[in-house]
């Protein structure tokens, strides 16, 4: 199923390939957070368009110091998935995966389990004790929160509640 797929790090001629997939992989979790929030809520939240928010966050997110590591799925010859590693992030010796996308026609392959496989090695081998990931309680964060689930991270339950003033 991940046949052919190498884990490598991240690249800055990456980038660009990366932001394009990523905008891919995550319209419909930006079309399942409309359904819930409404269009007036999800409107001010993500104007003018949440593809240039998350264009740079995906931008920002990638380039590598001395406590944030970026890996690369590479399948066909190009980027087809990436993971972002915090290290020490909300408490000393916690490392957290702060973003991770796979490119729609290669989803479902494995590549994301082999990305999250490949972070938590990396985790473990740089002093952490603890990992972590997160990500939304709505239909569209489904696949995210089975994976998560499947390699034996814990949900800890929270809500927000948003309401737009008028």
């Amino acid at each position: 199923m991940t046949a052919g797929i190498e884990i490598r790090p991240y690249e800055e001629s990456d980038v660009e390939t990366i932001v394009e997939f990523s905008l891919r992989a995550w319209e419909p979790v930006f079309e399942s957070i409309r359904r819930v929030l409404g269009d007036a809520i999800f409107t001010r939240l993500h104007q003018p368009d949440w593809r240039a928010a998350q264009a740079e966050a995906v931008r920002s997110g990638c380039p590598t110091s001395a406590e944030r590591d970026v890996f690369v799925a590479v399948a066909d010859g190009r980027p087809v998935g990436f993971a972002a590693v915090v290290l020490n992030a909300f408490h000393e010796r916690m490392g957290v995966v702060d973003i991770i996308a796979v490119d729609p026609p290669y989803q479902r392959r494995g590549i994301a389990r082999l990305l999250m496989d490949h972070s938590s090695e990396h985790m473990r081998a740089r002093g952490m004790d603890i990992a972590a990931v997160g990500t939304g309680g709505d239909a569209g964060h489904g696949p995210a929160r089975a994976l998560y689930e499947s390699l034996g991270y814990t949900a800890l339950p929270g809500v927000r509640y948003l309401r737009l003033l008028a």
